[in-house]
């Protein structure tokens, strides 16, 4: 104990250094009471522990967290020293400082410990996510979708429906710019964290695992209620994005290590690809280093399997009471190709179900827990096709989107009890300026945009009222363009013979345009406005658009940070009071 005070004290010690050291959760962290963290203090040197004090809003750190620390003197890789307490929990709401002393100099965080409403406001959570979700995907995708007349679009998309709003700001501790993982992780966890980043404070040691820990919604629900959780994805399930909901890990590509983070915790249902993650590294196919077969483990487990739509139907109708559903050994197809291109792995693939069909089923197995359910539904390619600047997948991606959206808001108006958010974890650099007229004469595609009155309306039709357009590549289409890019070959059309591949790399390593478009006629090179080493497009800074209705919706409104959605989430389920006597 005594070395553990002597080491936090010297954080102040060292706020002067060229590294000052770090107190892990940070300085204005949000903390649930009672919901277990790990505490950690990183040095810039070598501290002696018995020169160090700490206190807990005055009080020895005893008093509030009640563990012996662990003591490093010269952590791996650093040569500094470092403690940490694993599970650590406050139960009392209120503001902790946390102060830490050596000499004259002081290092100082505060963290807000909140609590939630006494009572549960709602019994279940639908939780939509679209990667990458932008404003200019959603207008696209009510345009394609729906059309526009006289300035007026023709009908709404179901996420217009949701009658609540807020803007969210993604921004991360290491940078203003997020990935998916530490932005999903700031919604699943409520702590912003580094980019690459899931469930943990991202610390100095090289191991990928060993970061500090903070509760996701899902090890909370398992601490606090009896509630059923499911996670649906068209990404590979261990993706950042389902992942952040039961994972920690520094590093979002330790997928193998977080198919087992998904055997820890066992939501009800799983649905998505990324089965190569696994199968032990003997079957064809796999991506493991190991011989652990999940698949068989989550069936030995009591998980009904599906590897097709097929055997989806039938395992959903199954007496096993839960479901794991692998439908790709990597991230499933995308709408456009899978339901009426035939393109990209649809071939090796050609059975793949939808997100709404993955959403219909997983809502009628949770929805029969009596004690409700958390559904987290991921439409992933929104994203996986707006970074190689696809804009026609990825519009389209938007429109099953939505309409999984509509399927949450078909089970809300029979179970009103229901919260339903619709967001994105960040945004796109993507916009539309008017049309593409392939009618303009002459063959220059720049003269064939139409911005202002020239644009007029594009001439997608819907005429079997699926909600989708039928055909992309017709004659007078949106102008979708990017403002982030590598150099490419802008060809201003659909690209009907698989995902776009806008750069390839070159024998220096640079990304350049990829000359299979060179000669699309009236394809035009556009210099990049990004790094060299940057095949793809990025995300953006631009804050999100959340749209909700249900019990505790009306918590959504003005300027939200990621981590404030967790509290929403949190208050509605009263995650911070005792609940399972435990």
């Amino acid at each position: 104990m005594r070395r553990f005070l002597a080491t936090l004290a010297a954080t102040t010690f060292l706020t002067g250094a060229a590294m000052a050291a770090t107190v892990y959760p940070i300085d204005r962290a949000t903390i649930l009471a009672g919901s277990p963290f790990d505490f950690k203090v990183e040095f810039a040197g070598v501290v002696k522990p018995e020169d160090v004090k700490v206190t807990v809003n005055g009080q020895d750190y005893k008093a509030i967290f009640g563990k012996e620390p662990v003591f490093t003197e010269k952590e791996e890789k650093a040569d500094a020293s470092a403690v940490i307490i694993r599970g650590v929990t406050i139960a009392e709401p209120g503001s902790y400082t946390i102060e830490a002393t050596a000499g004259s100099d002081t290092k100082k965080v505060v963290w807000d410990v909140y609590g939630t409403t006494a009572a549960p406001k709602a019994k279940n959570i639908i939780f939509l996510l679209g990667d990458g979700l932008s404003v200019a995907h959603r207008t696209g995708a009510r345009i394609m979708s729906k059309g526009v007349t006289e300035g007026k679009a023709n009908g709404r998309l179901n996420m217009d429906e949701l009658d609540r709003m807020a803007f969210i700001g993604t921004s991360s501790v290491d940078s203003i710019a997020v990935d998916s993982a530490n932005s999903m992780s700031a919604y699943m966890t409520g702590h912003k964290g580094s980019v690459n980043a899931l469930g943990v404070y991202a610390d100095r040691t090289p191991a990928t695992l060993d970061d500090p820990r903070v509760e996701t919604i899902a090890e909370a629900l398992r601490r606090q209620t009896k509630k059923s959780i499911g996670v649906v994805s068209t990404a590979e399930i261990e993706d950042a994005t389902p992942a952040a909901v039961v994972s920690h890990t520094r590093r979002r590509a330790d997928k193998a290590d977080i198919v087992e983070m998904f055997y820890g915790v066992k939501p009800d249902v799983i649905l998505g690809g990324g089965s190569a993650y696994f199968l032990p590294q003997a079957t064809a196919g796999s991506k493991r280093k190991d011989d652990k077969d999940y698949i068989q483990l989550f069936k030995d487990a009591g998980y009904a399997l599906a590897t097709d739509k097929t055997e989806l139907a039938t395992a959903a109708a199954s007496n096993q009471p839960n479901l794991l559903g692998l439908f790709h050994t990597g991230n499933m197809d995308t709408t456009l190709d899978r339901e009426f291109l035939k393109k990209g792995t649809v071939e090796k693939f050609p059975n793949q179900p939808g997100l709404v069909e993955m959403t219909k089923t997983a809502l009628e197995r949770l929805s029969k827990n009596p004690e409700g359910f958390f559904l987290m539904v991921e439409g992933a390619s929104i994203d996986k096709m707006s970074h190689p600047l696809d804009w026609d997948r990825a519009v389209i991606e938007t429109i099953e989107f939505d309409k999984a959206v509509g399927i949450a808001r078909e089970f809300a108006a029979k179970n009103p009890d229901t919260l339903i958010i619709a967001t994105g974890d960040h945004t796109h650099g993507f916009s539309i300026i008017g049309t593409i007229d392939d009618d303009k004469p002459g063959t220059d595609m720049r003269e064939k945009v139409g911005t202002y009155d020239k644009a007029g309306y594009p001439n997608y039709k819907d005429e079997n009222g699926d909600g989708y357009p039928d055909r992309v590549d017709v004659t007078k289409r949106l102008a979708m363009f990017a403002n982030n890019f590598p150099d490419y070959y802008e060809t201003f059309r659909p690209h009907l013979d698989g995902p776009f591949v806008p750069a390839v790399q070159d024998e220096n390593k640079h990304y350049i345009a990829n000359a299979a478009y060179k000669d699309v006629p009236g394809a035009v090179l556009r210099t990049g406005n990004l790094p060299k080493d940057g095949d793809s497009g990025v995300h953006a800074v631009d804050d999100i658009v959340l749209q909700a209705q249900g019990p505790g919706s009306e918590a959504f409104k003005g300027y939200m940070e990621e981590s404030d959605v967790y509290r929403v989430l949190a208050d509605v389920f009263a995650l911070g009071k005792q609940q399972l006597g435990n």
